[in-house]
């Protein structure tokens, strides 16, 4: 496989993308060059494909299997491993987001909990402190509860939902004009049906 000009865009500028979101760069590139190879590849070739060390390699299709978003696959009288990411966009979207949910979200409701018992049991001055983590977490709590709703989600309805997000968003505006403008004539703000 001979890496295109525009694969070579993607692959590149996905590694940017993961280094901001808090991934190697490298298993970032990986997991881009392997979205876009017609074929599997082996870790020999990711690795002349991207000029990066077969460790480097190895140790990021470990971590991108761990993730659920590359597998391994074997070709009947080819005794090296092959590798292929997932090649369905929104399959992969849900993979992702529930790897982060689990990695990032999970874990900080847990130390919220955790930091708001913590300022119960203190004195007065924790009372901004806890009131700002309450806040947090249920603001947090409530991402993942939306979450939760969608997590399963067909992938025909995720893609309705998505497509119809503008629509939605609209709505939400209409709504809180309305209630701006009667609040405005002097009617209650809260009267107005959501």
């Amino acid at each position: 496989m001979n890496l295109t000009p525009a694969a070579q865009k993607f692959v590149l500028h996905w590694g940017e993308m993961g280094q901001a979101w808090g991934i190697n760069r490298t298993m970032a590139q990986v997991h881009a060059l392997l979205f876009v190879a017609p074929s599997a590849l082996d870790a020999e070739e990711i690795s002349k494909l991207l000029d990066v060390s077969r460790s480097n390699v190895s140790t990021s299709l470990r971590e991108l299997i761990t993730w659920g978003v590359v597998k391994r696959v074997h070709i009947i009288g080819d005794r090296r491993d092959r590798f292929e990411a997932l090649k369905d966009v929104m399959e992969t979207f849900r993979v992702i987001m529930a790897e982060r949910k689990r990695r990032e979200m999970d874990p900080t409701i847990s130390l919220l909990e955790h930091c708001i018992e913590e300022a119960e049991s203190g004195d007065e001055s924790e009372q901004y402190t806890r009131e700002q983590l309450e806040k947090m977490l249920e603001f947090i709590r409530m991402l993942t509860e939306w979450y939760g709703h969608i997590e399963h989600l067909p992938t025909s309805s995720m893609l309705r939902l998505f497509r119809g997000g503008a629509t939605v968003a609209k709505l939400f505006s209409l709504g809180s004009k309305k209630r701006k403008s009667s609040s405005d004539d002097g009617t209650l703000a809260g009267s107005t049906s959501d």
